[in-house]
């Protein structure tokens, strides 16, 4: 069973009373995973928030994050006051752990966490402050372990400096590195990933290409291609590209047609007109298959929902970015509405991201301008 609850009240004392006190309602047998969304209104509390849930729900475990915006069965919340919290009474224990990066040189160590942990689960849930943890050295370091192990989650946003951000573990909040949980099957959720983008031109083959640097694209320089493709265009994909356009590396190199899902999306981030080079978001690599693309409102929603189709579940996490809600559909609360009323208006909560992290192609990622969505069954 899975259970979920939203309060906009501005005192934090009344809003966990009102949010426990749903929970309670529906909970039939202690939570054996609770996880806390608060905007930055109530980060000062966040122990206070914490006690009060351990106190009376006896979780089995507890994670917990500050954001700039929550949501929660359909109801997204930013700029304002909120506090989201969920809960699920797995058959299996959630296994919780906090980590921290110290970097050496060139290298990054990461302590709290025992490689061993990972035999058996198939699931991490995963919270990460932006400032202090290194979060793509991470999922690299994991990927070389256990490379069928899925990771989702998000960046927390609730500041924009070092140290100003707030994360909860079991009853301790700290502010640095990240907390997680790990999950067995059969608890252990479905994730989907939601980049929200389309493809636009034709497909090309990396040519020549150096790090994040994009050369070559099909034996003609990346930044001619690009114009080419500008150019065949109507006025409305024209002025989405102009507004930011993006790349997309397939993730099967072994495929040879392409359609939403098969692409990881990466950002253009500028172009050297000397060279005709492109500088990307990402590793390209020499043989890669690309294709350039285009982010809208209708595009992104029919994306979620079309990756929605055919999952049941009993409850969902929801992992969205800062620059999708009002930035991108006028409202905070588009992506909770389609996963609340896709899940037939089970329990749903989340957060809004500084980064989304989720699977895409086999492989781990951390994403900008996507819904990253983990769908319990139990």
């Amino acid at each position: 069973m899975t259970v979920a609850a939203i309060s906009t009240h501005p005192n934090p004392a009344v809003a966990v009373g009102e949010v426990i006190g749903e929970l309670l309602e529906g909970l039939v047998a202690p939570a054996t995973l609770v996880v806390v969304f608060a905007t930055e209104h109530h980060r000062s509390a966040m122990g206070r928030i914490g006690a009060a849930i351990r106190e009376l729900l006896h979780p089995g475990a507890v994670i917990g994050a500050a954001a700039a915006g929550v949501l929660a069965n359909g109801y997204g919340v930013k700029g304002g006051p909120g506090l989201a919290v969920w809960a699920t009474t797995t058959r299996l224990p959630a296994l919780p752990f906090r980590l921290r990066a110290e970097s050496s040189g060139d290298t990054v160590h990461f302590s709290g966490f025992d490689p061993a942990l990972l035999d058996g689960r198939t699931t991490m849930l995963l919270l990460a402050d932006p400032f202090t943890f290194p979060l793509d050295d991470f999922l690299g370091g994991l990927h070389g372990m256990r490379p069928d192990l899925t990771v989702t989650g998000g960046l927390v946003s609730a500041a924009r400096a070092p140290g100003d951000n707030r994360l909860m573990i079991g009853d301790r909040v700290v502010n640095d590195g990240a907390v997680g949980v790990l999950l067995d099957p059969p608890d252990a959720p479905v994730t989907v990933v939601s980049q929200g983008c389309r493809p636009i031109g034709a497909p090309f083959t990396v040519t020549a290409a150096s790090g994040t640097m994009l050369r070559e694209l099909a034996g003609k320089p990346a930044l001619q291609r690009v114009q080419e493709v500008l150019r065949s265009l109507d006025d409305t994909d024209r002025e989405l590209a102009a507004a930011g356009l993006q790349l997309g590396i397939v993730t099967d190199q072994r495929r040879l047609d392409f359609s939403r899902g098969d692409f990881l999306i990466r950002g253009v981030l500028g172009a050297d007109r000397e060279t005709g080079a492109l500088a990307v978001g990402d590793q390209v690599e020499l043989g890669d298959v690309v294709q350039l693309q285009v982010r809208d409102p209708a595009t992104a929603g029919d994306d979620l929902r079309l990756l929605l189709m055919g999952h049941e579940a009993s409850g969902a996490l929801v992992f969205t970015c800062n620059g999708r809600g009002a930035s991108m559909f006028g409202d905070a609360h588009h992506d909770a509405d389609i996963v609340h009323e896709h899940l037939g208006r089970s329990a749903s909560a989340g957060m809004f991201c500084a980064g989304e992290i989720g699977p895409v192609g086999g492989r781990n990622a951390v994403h900008a301008f996507t819904a990253s969505v983990a769908l319990f069954t139990g």
